[in-house]
């Protein structure tokens, strides 16, 4: 079985949990807690629990991976319902059974974690906005600074080394005549 977290859905910008999902956990069929959300319609607002459109469930659909092919009666005929963390709870009290009640806590903590995560997540990215923007103010001054750093980290030239030994150069002397060549002997 999925983890909590990895059941919840983002849809309408609400975060939640589709009726088949929740009946798994709750521990009863799809079909009674439906039973139990058509029987109770004045506890569902739409804020609670909503009916998905047919777009939205064709594109849920489309998101997983194959049909079952165990024939009649395996696909659903109408498409289902969703519900938020207030309607998630509501379920949980209508159903009455102990292992609703018992993991509508568990359903409860993943959608206030899931909350808290979105807010940490929102607090930084405010917080990494105000420093782009405070970069930005300083980003000349930096470039400056970097470009007189610049030739301080780079590493020195090496100074010419002085040749060692003893070296005598052609041209060096002025007084220095070329000899001519002897003649080849005679013979």
């Amino acid at each position: 079985m999925a983890t909590i977290p990895a059941l919840i859905l983002c849809l309408r910008d609400r975060h939640v949990i589709l009726d088949a999902d929740l009946a798994r956990l709750y521990g009863v069929p799809t079909k009674r807690l439906n039973e139990q959300v058509r029987r109770n319609p004045g506890r569902f607002p739409p804020d609670f629990a909503f009916t998905l459109s047919a777009d939205e469930w064709a594109a849920l659909r489309s998101q997983s991976a194959t049909l079952n092919a165990r024939g009649r009666g395996q696909h659903r005929k109408y498409p289902p319902t969703a519900f938020t963390e207030h309607g998630a709870l509501m379920a949980a009290n209508i159903l009455k059974s102990p292992r609703a009640v018992a993991m509508s806590v568990y359903v409860i903590r993943a959608f206030v974690k899931m909350r808290e995560d979105i807010a940490a997540n929102s607090a930084i990215l405010r917080r990494l906005a105000e420093i782009d923007k405070t970069l930005l103010v300083h980003d000349v001054t930096l470039r400056e600074i970097l470009q007189k750093l610049r030739p301080l980290l780079e590493p020195p030239q090496p100074a010419p080394r002085p040749e060692i030994g003893f070296h005598v150069k052609e041209d060096a002397s002025p007084y220095r005549t070329r000899r001519k060549p002897r003649p080849a002997p005679s013979g």
